[in-house]
């Protein structure tokens, strides 16, 4: 199904009656993928079937301090606790499974829960953040964010399984963690947000965004610029990256949407005004002609930094860009600065930093290609998309499931079966592909 028909189309009875076999999974007891799938090619449905096992279904955990609720790890040793941007590719999976209703509520409470013991202590001008990752116990709270993308983990459940009860848990949660976002990252209400922590260190306000982006490189942490008094501190990095200001353009669609289908029309009228006074704001300041895609920008004089990254292509997922200016995107994605072997970098690879292995520098992941291929596609550019997709599902069919790969020899890197890279299979239910076809059994 293509990206935009399936945020048209709300599915849930026909996937249900898809599905009515599959009623018994629960856990992590293994798929029969065979009932879940269908594709005519026997390495894709290995590939598929390997994804929902060990991408998704285990990644589930019991409660565990001080998360009190069902939820969701990445992977790997060092991932422990339950992340924001992750998070929202397994949950999407997991909705096309009809009894996973409740685990998906529960994996979206333990956010307000965190929601709850932030604020007990929280300065209202830091009140209904959610931190980056809920943390197992004895590890320290987090205090910085994540890619602002609940919003469309949310839209993405509902338009699978249908659940009201997850609107109804999820809406005015949503609502106060986007104003947060906004309150605490549009510094000068202009419709840019920057990147920050509580902490006043660099690392973790990088830490809210793709971490090693090349235009971070220069970036240092200073106080408010408006808000004035003794306990303030260097909290609020000095630039804007285009990739968390599309997330969150992205989400406010989805939160508008999403309070259309609830009734709430004030909210959905909010949302809007929010989600276009952003992405104008993109266009006017980070929007490069010659470099044929959006740049960060330094906060305060919106001067813009001279390298394009991975986030850069963001905005195509989030609907920023002109039909123009997604043109001319196209064109330079096409390009061998970005058409990589397997593509697409996580820099320009004519930059000096670029190396083909590198975390963040060159690099290439899974849910990045699958939301650029995405964006690609919503403006018409289905052939380059399909090329991304179809080359980062051969790749994995080749070199197994991983967190990131070598964007030259596609060699996994980081974790094995990352929870993340889930979106190989999605970006074949999406339609992005040409070559490896994979759907829901029964979905004509």
């Amino acid at each position: 199904m293509k990206r935009r028909e399936f945020l048209k189309t709300a599915g849930a009875a026909a996937l249900a009656s898809a599905l009515g076999d599959l009623a018994g999974a629960s856990g992590s007891d293994p798929l029969d993928i065979g009932s879940l799938f269908e594709s005519d090619n026997p390495e894709v449905l290995a590939l598929a079937e390997r994804v929902m096992n060990k991408c998704v279904l285990e990644k589930i955990m019991p409660p565990t301090p001080p998360l009190k609720n069902t939820w969701i790890v990445p992977g790997g040793p060092y991932y422990k606790g339950q992340w924001i941007w992750d998070t929202m590719f397994v949950v999407d999976l997991l909705s096309i499974l009809p009894d996973k209703r409740k685990l998906i509520r529960d994996v979206f409470q333990n956010y307000w829960d965190f929601q709850d013991r932030w604020n007990k202590n929280a300065p209202e001008y830091a009140r209904d953040m959610i931190t980056v990752a809920i943390k197992t116990e004895p590890q320290e709270v987090r205090q910085f964010s994540q890619i602002p993308i609940l919003a469309w983990g949310v839209e993405r459940v509902y338009q699978r399984n249908a659940d009201k009860k997850l609107l109804k848990q999820c809406l005015n949660r949503l609502e106060r963690f986007h104003d947060w976002y906004w309150r605490e990252r549009d510094l000068h209400d202009n419709g840019l947000i920057t990147l920050g922590a509580y902490t006043g260190r660099l690392q973790h306000a990088k830490w809210e965004t793709f971490d090693y982006e090349c235009n971070m490189d220069n970036m240092r942490m200073t106080v408010h610029p408006r808000r004035k008094g003794p306990d303030e501190g260097p909290w609020y990095a000095d630039i804007c990256v285009p990739g968390n200001n599309a997330y969150l353009i992205m989400g406010e669609r989805s939160l508008a949407r999403l309070a259309e289908i609830a009734g709430d029309k004030e909210m959905a009228t909010r949302r809007n005004l929010r989600m276009e006074k952003g992405a104008k704001a993109m266009r006017d300041h980070m929007w490069d002609q010659e470099a044929g895609t959006f740049l960060s920008v330094k906060r305060d004089t919106l001067e813009k930094i001279p390298v394009a990254t991975i986030g850069s292509w963001i905005p195509l997922t989030a609907g920023v860009p002109t039909e123009a200016m997604a043109a001319r995107m196209a064109e330079v994605l096409a390009s061998p600065a970005w058409m990589t072997p397997l593509p697409v970098p996580t820099v320009d690879r004519t930059d000096k930093r670029w190396k083909s292995s590198r975390f963040w520098r060159g690099d290439v992941w899974p849910p990045t290609n699958y939301q650029i291929a995405a964006g690609l596609a919503d403006y018409g550019h289905t052939d380059l998309a399909a090329d991304i997709s179809d080359k980062t599902i051969a790749n994995a069919i080749k070199n197994g499931i991983s967190e990131h790969y070598d964007s030259i020899s596609g060699k996994p890197l980081g974790v094995k079966d990352y929870c993340m890279s889930c979106t190989l299979v999605t970006m074949m239910l999406d339609g992005l592909t040409r070559e490896h076809k994979l759907k829901l059994r029964g979905n004509r």
